[in-house]
């Protein structure tokens, strides 16, 4: 069955770039905001949008997206919120892949049967869920794989040439290379080591490869998206959000055009790197 997610690294592939992944927290700073951004993400050029679940114990976020759950919880954001939200966004665009991306908790709290069920009728594609290894794929991932789901692994720079075929198995949609050791925001990639991590991956799945953690601006985006399929950029975008709200976190006319903007700035550097490599 082709995908969403499969339809649209094709689509990129045949216009010869990456695609640009880009991440907000569901429901920050509060819930329609958080539907209007989503909305707007596409015509600035992102090609595949990650929401993230709300938690109150992250343990791969940096400080800007802890924060920004914080915010989402604040606002009320649930997990039923967040499928109703993608539900909404479904009613206009039925070309956009998403990607839920958080932590096992809120789901298995939620139940899983019900959860991967309603995530799909909701117009979910795929599920990044990071706290759990491939050792408990029954958990979340085979039942979501079942329900018609991508479930979308990452590997990093700790994963070793015994560990990634364990990583890939199960493995669809794409596979998410987090390019630094740490936490999200938290220092600026080697670009020749991601260079090399892309074909030793490469050599293994026929999958999308995506690189993120540590893509701030236009530059460091071509810089990835010159040697990966995909640039995901999440903390720059996190934080471009925070800095437009006003002094109660609360929206102003200025968050969806900081955001917008940051995002085109994005898709620039992406939809040129190669032809800047190539000449």
């Amino acid at each position: 069955m082709t995908t969403r997610l499969d339809t649209r690294f094709a689509a990129c592939r045949t216009e010869g770039r990456a695609a640009l992944v880009t991440f907000l927290m569901c429901g920050d700073p509060d819930a329609q905001t958080s539907l209007d951004l989503l909305k707007a993400l596409p015509g600035a050029g992102a090609d595949v949008i990650e929401i993230g679940m709300p938690f109150t114990d992250p343990m791969a976020d940096g400080p800007s997206i802890q924060a920004a759950g914080l915010r989402a919880l604040a606002a009320g954001m649930t997990l039923n919120k967040t499928l109703a939200l993608v539900r909404k966004f479904r009613e206009s665009d039925d070309a956009t892949p998403i990607v839920l991306m958080g932590y096992f908790n809120p789901i298995y709290v939620h139940g899983v049967a019900s959860f991967v069920i309603e995530a799909k009728a909701s117009g979910v594609d795929g599920l990044i869920v990071v706290d759990l290894p491939p050792e408990e794929d029954d958990e979340l991932c085979l039942p979501a794989i079942e329900a018609g789901l991508s479930f979308i692994r990452l590997a990093t720079p700790t994963t070793d040439a015994a560990r990634l075929p364990k990583v890939l198995t199960n493995t669809s949609g794409f596979v998410y290379y987090v390019s630094i050791t740490g936490i999200t925001g938290a220092a600026t990639p080697d670009y020749s080591r991601v260079s090399e991590a892309v074909k030793r991956i490469k050599a293994h799945t026929d999958l999308p490869i995506a690189v993120g953690f540590g893509v701030k601006n236009a530059q460091s985006a071509a810089e990835i998206a010159a040697h990966a399929d995909g640039v995901v950029v999440g903390t720059a975008l996190v934080d471009a959000l925070k800095h437009s709200l006003d002094t109660n976190a609360a929206a102003t006319p200025e968050t969806i055009p900081a955001v917008t903007k940051l995002v085109s700035e994005l898709a620039s550097g992406v939809r040129s790197a190669r032809k800047m490599a190539a000449e």
